[in-house]
């Protein structure tokens, strides 16, 4: 009897220990599949971020670069991606500063009832970047270059006849109405269906000197925008 007891025991001893887990209680295997999944989505999401962050700069590069035949053949590409959100205001190797002072103010309209036709007065929209940028250490980038760099690319697109011969420029038209119109809105203006810029340019002058004669006074035709206001 003795050593059939052994015998059993030796062979409970020899058995797995298999232990019955229930299904809402987690397991080594199952969370390692799914840390292994996790790390898979992170390790896609850090590739796609570095592939978005190397192509811009690459865009970017053969925008500000010298024209050479790799910018040249694939300028639709870098403009279709460059405009109008990352345009660059300098080349590379050759930087552009600004030689004039632009004022750039606006007027809008709105047709009444009895089809009369109401006009505002002249909104200066340079002078509100200016008391926006002025004793403002960190000055957002939308006061300094918004407006700005939204009537360069308006003259480069449209040149002096302000008729949008391409998709681009009137494109850039648009773009510079709308940002107009909403800096009216914003301001109280409205409401309004129509926009007029007129552009006072100015040479620079020594600080402290008189305000010198104006180079060119352009106006604008009046360009129908997206009704604002009530």
């Amino acid at each position: 009897m003795e050593s059939a007891d052994v015998r059993g025991l030796q062979h409970a001893r020899s058995q797995p220990d298999v232990q019955e887990v229930p299904d809402g209680v987690s397991t080594p295997a199952r969370r390692s599949k799914g840390s292994r999944a996790l790390r898979a989505g992170v390790h896609t999401a850090v590739a796609l971020c570095m592939a978005t962050a190397l192509f811009h700069v690459m865009m970017v590069f053969l925008h500000v670069a010298p024209a050479s035949t790799v910018s040249k053949r694939y300028s639709p590409t870098v403009n279709a991606w460059v405009y109008p959100l990352f345009e660059q205001n300098w080349r590379l190797f050759a930087p552009d500063p600004e030689s004039v002072n632009r004022q750039i103010l606006v007027r809008t309209a709105h047709t009444e009832s009895g089809r009369a036709v109401r006009v505002s007065s002249w909104f200066d929209l340079t002078a509100v970047d200016n008391s926006a940028v002025r004793h403002d250490p960190f000055p957002s980038h939308t006061a300094q270059n918004l407006l700005r760099r939204a009537w360069s690319s308006y003259v480069d697109s449209h040149g002096g006849d302000d008729k949008p011969h391409t998709d681009r420029a009137l494109m850039m038209q648009r773009y510079l109405g709308n940002i107009a119109a909403d800096r009216v809105f914003a301001h109280g203006g409205g409401p309004f269906d129509f926009v007029q810029l007129r552009v006072v340019t100015r040479p620079v002058t020594a600080s402290g000197g008189h305000s010198p004669a104006p180079l060119e006074n352009r106006l604008l035709p009046w360009w129908k925008v997206t009704r604002h206001g009530k």
